[in-house]
């Protein structure tokens, strides 16, 4: 059965291939008795879920967050068509950077054109799904494991380059560096075809001891939701808005 399970869609899959990489190496076992056992942290696929994780790339989950809930509010439904044509300006204004915008304009050219099927990339393994998604420009190899971890659920997804995936393991095993990609890559072939749960496991422990969300995969808001907050706080009065502003600047709760 294990060999059989490549995607982690729900807290039953979650259990097993827990159980299994539990087996394969118990020191994995020791931290989640220690730190608690990982979050399933599921994002919406498809051409929504991948541009999430272009707006999140190098950003705090508040920037993040409240960059998406204007893209969310501006491009509804939130298309590779409408992104396609949008006027670069248009999506500056949301918070987009130039290099996301080229990004994403670059994906979205490519999923009309047919050259990236993102529906068929289940049907891949990780190393496939992974050398399919960086083939187009703007989708790095951080941006390919992260949307192949959290939206798609790929059992073995593995972001090898991620610093605070990189910075756990240091802690968990007592390393007197933090490891490169090359080295996380060696360090987790024993974990196949589990290394994606063996990054929950590490995030998990990482944001236990550091006090911190280690995880950049946090779930942003659905288009819908981000959509609905957008509007929400247009409505807002403007006395609304002033005690928010006092509340940021520590003058008022």
């Amino acid at each position: 059965m294990h060999q059989t399970l490549t995607h982690i869609r729900t807290e039953a899959d979650l259990d097993l291939a827990l159980a299994a990489l539990g087996a394969a190496d118990p020191r994995l076992l020791s931290l989640v008795a220690a730190t608690g056992r990982p979050p399933l942290r599921r994002r919406p696929d498809g051409f929504a879920g991948l541009a999430a994780t272009i707006v999140a790339q190098q950003l705090s989950t508040a920037s993040a967050g409240a960059i998406w809930t204007r893209l969310a509010a501006a491009f509804d439904p939130l298309a590779p068509e409408a992104i396609a044509r949008a006027h670069p300006a248009r999506l500056k204004k949301v918070g987009l950077s130039a290099p996301k915008i080229r990004a994403l304009k670059a994906i979205a050219r490519a999923v009309i054109a047919g050259e990236l099927a993102l529906a068929g990339l289940t049907e891949l393994t990780a190393e496939e799904a992974h050398a399919a998604l960086i083939a187009i420009h703007g989708i790095g190899p951080w941006t390919a494991d992260i949307y192949l971890l959290s939206c798609l659920g790929h059992a073995d997804a593995w972001p090898a380059g991620d610093l605070a995936l990189q910075e756990a393991v240091r802690l968990a095993f007592d390393l007197s560096a933090r490891p490169s990609a090359k080295e996380m890559v060696a360090l987790a072939e024993s974990w196949r075809p589990w290394r994606a749960v063996a990054a929950r496991v590490l995030w998990t422990y990482y944001r236990a001891r550091k006090g911190r969300d280690g995880a950049p995969a946090a779930a942003l808001p659905s288009p819908a939701s981000a959509r609905a907050k957008a509007r929400i706080k247009a409505r807002a009065p403007a006395n609304s808005k002033k005690t928010l502003k006092r509340g940021r600047n520590g003058r008022s709760a």
